[in-house]
């Protein structure tokens, strides 16, 4: 059952805004376990960490307002449900762009996720040089009489893309989103900075990892002399 077809049934109830926040919470409970999970065990089998640390949060109600009414919807928990993409949202924060697809790719394949909507923000950034990955996912929480699909937002970045999006998102919450174009020009460069870090690191992990290869190599070799 989708959320608003569950919603249509719990609107008479004084505590239906309560319900909907207990479930988008359950979702984001499951879903930071399912990470911890993917992230251990990819540990085990590689003994490699993809992901640096997550974070997680639920939008607060202030917020849903004000976007309902920017987008010119009443504000109804219908309305909520239908138009608000990222009531719940998770952040994957990882080290190389490499593990961004590579961590997207492992929760795809999760057969109790439904993968609702991707957006690419790395091959395709937004003309402000945001990157990130975006995934929307149904994830199923299962009640005492019934299972509800609640949609969460899963953002992958790497560190570097982090720390960009945060310091962007500060500016332009202090100008109200309409940030001075000098500054809007200057954030641009810094994002295509970030772009050209990530890139180098990237390639000086997979140099490292190859000089480790080459010296567990030639250390075999020498045991086998």
């Amino acid at each position: 059952m989708d959320a608003l077809k569950y919603v249509s049934q719990i609107l008479d109830d004084a505590d239906s805004w309560e319900t909907m926040m207990f479930l988008y919470d359950a979702a984001l409970r499951q879903m930071s376990t399912k990470i911890d999970i993917l992230n251990e065990e990819f540990i085990h089998i590689h003994n490699y960490n993809p992901i640096e640390h997550v974070k997680s949060r639920i939008k607060e109600p202030k917020s849903i307002v004000k976007k309902l009414k920017r987008q010119g919807h009443e504000v109804t928990l219908e309305n909520m449900l239908k138009y608000i993409k990222d009531i719940a949202g998770i952040r994957i924060i990882c080290s190389f762009t490499q593990d961004i697809y590579r961590i997207a790719d492992m929760l795809a394949k999760q057969s109790d996720l439904r993968v609702v909507e991707l957006t690419d923000y790395l091959t395709h950034p937004k003309v402000s040089g945001y990157r990130s990955y975006h995934m929307l996912v149904a994830v199923p929480v299962h009640l005492s009489d019934r299972v509800v699909d609640i949609t969460v937002e899963v953002q992958i970045r790497t560190i570097a893309q982090d720390f960009w999006a945060s310091l962007e998102h500060k500016i332009y919450y202090k100008f109200e989103g309409s940030a001075p174009e000098y500054i809007s020009r200057d954030l641009r460069a810094c994002a295509e900075f970030v772009a050209e870090l990530d890139e180098k690191m990237l390639s000086l992990n997979e140099a490292i990892q190859k000089e480790a290869i080459q010296k567990s190599e030639e250390a075999e070799e020498k045991k086998e002399e």
